[in-house]
């Protein structure tokens, strides 16, 4: 008789292989078919709301890893909450304004842009945007992203554009908005100025030069002891172009200076600067004389004379001197530094830039009119060494600020732009409470962000750039007054509400203002219109404006902000300032912060080391799947390392978790669930440990999804499937599922164990693997009221009925000493005495304890150490005892098992050979033929 076919052995369609780059498409189709979003909402209307928003990413180019994984997290923390009870809301969005388009725009059009009109090339930037949103939206959803793909937010549809106006105006009309000529981080590549967030670091090698400025003044009437000489102040920089715009040169109050008398010059530097400038010069080997010291106060007011310039230098104090490089003595040009322009206004310094939009010297820069500002370094020091100014040329590498688009460095140069005030109606101070308010995860973001506010300068939000939303000030033809009031600004409001912020490039100022209206200055009806157009940080800055406050089911304060860590200076940071302005308070309560993805040796990916890895390229290679596991895999508030050596350890821990799930679903191919579960007090102990053992795991999962700890979440269910059910729960249960009657109550109690673990496994695993948990849901047997996708269903939550804590540790104990016994079979394996663990007969010496656990768990531990006898004795009645490091007193005997080995269940027994018409078959078996 064959009797293979008598045992219940495994029965499923569930594939071993996921083929996820096919089988994914399916799937996706499945839920578009079904409205699987829309389903998922109307489920759990009624419940408490969670609201993430989504940073917008830019409509430029595919999506790459970084976008990858920010909309996975999104997707696992909405899924997570959705699963957690809550209504979880989605509602991707799109920034679409901005310097990018435009160029790769202006690129598409070559030549033919110089004959189009500002709103035909605004159309040509609107046409671009909406292909890349289209492309990207298909790249997100392949990603498994459940949202609302249909009706997304863009910056550029026109309620949104029209929602950034008023917002705005309110920021003007409330006094926070002002026009002011000040130095800005310009970029003459991209002829605009840019925003703090705009701006990157980078090594950057520029000349670093000492030059003198001799006294004009009678320094003598101060120092006396200079009186005779001729005097220079030596000021050092690292950006020689900024020398024609110099005006004063600033050193420390209370600094110790010294006179230095080399040759016939008399140079004054700082005294703790002496040997480094005398380096510097090349002065080493010269003997000089010291003629006087004193604090840095005593030259205030002093005046030295422009070594290229018929202009004066004025000698002032200021703070922010150091003695970490030069020579304690600043050379200040207002209109090309922040720091020399604010201390420029404390002394009436004019705020003097002469330099163009293109970067280069205005006409009125005598040497060096016409000439780009880095080119000129090399011919400014040249006409400093000729007039006899130049002490010292040293090359330095230094960090340097780049513009973000065109990667080029970029300057600090003086415009009119215009700004918001940090001061005006206490914005920085309120900012900063509001930071207070709001939860950081991780904590460390909110020391970020606070720093960055409280010493941040005024907000630069003009653009000197064509494809954004217009800053909307008119002013008067006449007295040049700027013009905006609430009448105007609702008037503008309702007008591009309806035909989009073109009509401020198609209209004329009459058009666009209410009939009648008049200079509130000089009463004249004529007007012009600012050209600028806004920052688009102020565009996604007000977001929780014209997405959270304007659709039904968002609100704002909304819950959570969620996007890299370079936000902090971003998007967190202008929606913070934006809705602090207008409002009173931050646009969200908490805000979530990862790292970069960067290669397995944690360096920046780069295409030109190779190091690259392409999202639609992973996503085709091992499936979408893979990389939501990597992304819940990593701690992400870290940089999150990837390679293909990383992504294939992924896909094996992918394949343990699934054919965990198979082996569950091949052994409930008979299951009904309705009608075969087993109660659970008539379930067998093991079970009921197995239970237990679920709700532990279900208490540390769904706590680590409230906490966003994904990667606990992952590892805590990969170690579950991997240790407790593969190799101890399943491994153990094999026995009785295969070989007891199909119907009977022992096999039907593990069924109905395994399908509590699996229902519940599944269901933890979705917000992860949010495929595999489908197809999985799919397999598994029909019950009533199951639901059509597992993204329907809620987490398990921790059931008191099964959570037994005694019960727990007597399994405990009986699983540590499995451990120390299988030392002892596998000592017998290598010495031959046995092959498998089936043909063991266990000896086992305990403490009193211990023995007496046994003795009533003694079937229990049997099955559990998968070996075909087992008993207990004295220590002395074992043979060759293996004795316990681990547990104290555990003595432990091996031998070969007795009797034959049953030709349908393996184990060994005496019993077999005693039935004749089933000579190969154990006592155990027979009633189950």
């Amino acid at each position: 008789m064959d009797y293979k076919q008598t045992l219940n052995l495994p029965q499923t369609d569930f594939p071993m292989k996921a083929n996820l780059a096919q089988r994914e498409p399916e799937m996706l189709k499945k839920w578009e078919e079904i409205d699987i979003y829309r389903k998922i909402r109307q489920t759990l209307k009624g419940n408490k709301p969670y609201i993430l928003h989504d940073g917008p990413p830019y409509a430029n180019g595919n999506i790459h890893l970084g976008t990858a994984l920010n909309k996975i997290i999104k997707d696992i923390v909405i899924k997570s909450k959705n699963m957690a009870g809550f209504d979880g809301v989605y509602v991707p969005g799109w920034d679409c304004h901005g310097l990018p388009i435009e160029h790769q725009v202006d690129k598409e059009l070559g030549a033919k842009k110089a004959t189009m009109s500002q709103v035909e090339k605004r159309r040509s930037c609107r046409v671009y945007a909406e292909k890349y949103v289209g492309i990207q939206r298909e790249q997100f959803k392949r990603l498994g992203v459940f949202g609302e793909w249909n009706n997304p937010y863009l910056t550029m549809a026109y309620p949104y554009e029209a929602a950034t106006v008023a917002e705005f105006g309110k920021l003007y009309l409330n006094g926070s908005v002002y026009k002011g000529k000040k130095p800005v981080y310009w970029c003459a590549t991209c002829k605009t100025a840019l925003a703090e967030a705009e701006v990157e670091y980078a090594d950057h090698q520029t000349p670093s030069i000492y030059v003198k400025f001799n006294f004009i003044s009678d320094i003598a009437q101060v120092l006396p002891k200079l009186s005779g000489y001729k005097v220079s102040m030596v000021i050092w920089t690292t950006t020689p172009w900024t020398i024609p715009a110099n005006l004063a040169i600033a050193v420390k109050n209370d600094f110790i200076y010294v006179a230095v008398k080399i040759d016939k010059d008399v140079l004054i530097v700082a005294k703790d600067m002496l040997d480094y400038c005398l380096d510097a010069f090349g002065y080493r080997n010269k003997s000089y004389e010291i003629l006087d010291e004193f604090k840095g106060e005593v030259l205030e007011g002093q005046k030295c004379v422009h070594p290229l310039v018929k202009r004066n230098s004025l000698l002032i104090l200021a703070p922010f001197v150091t003695l970490e490089a030069g020579t304690g003595a600043v050379h200040i040009a207002p209109g090309h530094g922040q720091e020399d322009y604010e201390i420029g206004l404390e002394y009436g310094l004019d705020n003097y830039a002469p330099v163009d939009d293109a970067g280069k010297f205005t006409e009125d820069v005598e040497h060096f009119a016409g000439q780009f500002v880095f080119d000129a370094n090399d011919n400014v020091i040249k006409k400093l060494d000729e007039v006899g100014a130049l002490l010292g040329h040293v090359p330095m590498q230094h960090s340097y600020p780049h513009c973000w688009r065109c990667k080029k460095p970029i300057i600090f140069r003086s415009t009119e732009q215009w700004f918001i005030s940090m001061e005006k109606n206490d914005l920085r101070k309120k900012a900063l409470a509001c930071i207070n308010q709001v939860k950081w995860i991780p904590s460390w973001g909110r020391d970020r962000i606070y720093g960055m506010v409280e010493n941040r300068p005024d907000w630069c939000i003009s653009r000197q750039r064509l494809w954004g939303v217009p800053i909307t000030v008119f002013y008067c033809a006449k007295c040049k007054n700027e013009v905006m009031t609430k009448e105007i600004l609702d008037n503008l409001v309702n007008l591009i509400e309806k035909g989009g912020a073109d009509v401020w490039f198609e209209k004329e100022p009459k058009d666009l203002m209410p009939k009648h209206t008049t200079c509130p200055h000089c009463h004249s009806t004529e007007f012009t219109k600012e050209i600028n157009i806004l920052d688009v940080w102020f565009d996604s800055g007000v977001t929780h404006a014209a997405v959270l406050e304007k659709r039904p089911d968002l609100s704002s304060p909304c819950d959570m902000y969620l996007e890299g860590s370079d936000q902090h200076r971003g998007w967190f940071h202008s929606s913070l300032l934006e809705s602090v302005g207008t409002r009173g308070r931050a646009p969200y309560k908490s805000v979530l912060t990862h790292g970069f993805v960067v290669d397995g040796d944690g360096k920046k990916m780069s295409k030109s080391v190779g190091n690259v890895i392409g999202a639609e390229e992973a996503i085709d290679k091992y499936g979408a799947e893979i990389l939501r596991l990597w992304v819940a895999a990593e701690d992400y508030t870290d940089d999150i390392r990837i390679s293909d050596e990383i992504l294939k350890r992924l896909m094996e821990a992918y394949r343990r978790i699934r054919n965990t799930s198979r082996f569950i679903l091949g052994n409930l191919y008979d299951f009904n669930v309705d009608k075969d579960a087993v109660p659970y007090e008539q379930m067998m102990e093991m079970d009921r440990w197995a239970l237990h053992r679920l709700q532990e795991v279900i208490k540390r999962v769904t706590e680590a999804y409230e906490r966003f700890q994904f990667h606990v979440v992952f590892y805590t269910l990969y170690n579950y499937c991997t240790v407790d059910l593969s190799a101890l729960y399943l491994d153990v249960l094999k026995d009785r599922l295969y070989t007891n009657k199909a119907a009977s109550t022992v096999r039907r109690s593990g069924q109905t164990t395994m399908f509590i673990i699996l229902d519940a496994m599944t269901r933890l695993l979705a917000p992860i693997l949010t495929f595999t948990s489908e197809d999985v849901w799919s397999a598994m047997p029909f019950w009533n009221k199951k639901e059509e996708s597992i993204h329907l269903t809620q987490f398990p939550k921790v059931d008191d009925k099964y959570f037994n804590a005694e019960l727990g540790d007597r399994w405990k104990t009986m699983i540590d000493a499995k451990s120390e016994i299988a030392k002892a079979v596998e000592q017998a394996r290598k010495e031959k005495t046995i092959g498998h663990s089936l043909d063991a007969r266990i000896t086992i010496a305990a403490p009193e304890k211990l023995r007496a656990l046994f003795a009533t768990h003694l079937e229990d531990l049997r099955a559990l150490l998968i070996v075909s006898q087992l008993q207990l004795a004295e220590e002395k009645d074992i043979a060759a005892p293996f004795k316990s490091a681990e547990i104290e007193g555990l003595i432990v005997g091996v031998e070969k098992a007795r009797g034959s080995k049953c030709e349908r269940c393996w184990i060994y027994e005496e019993s077999v050979g005693s039935d004749a018409k089933h000579p190969t078959v154990c006592a155990r078996c027979l009633p189950n033929l």
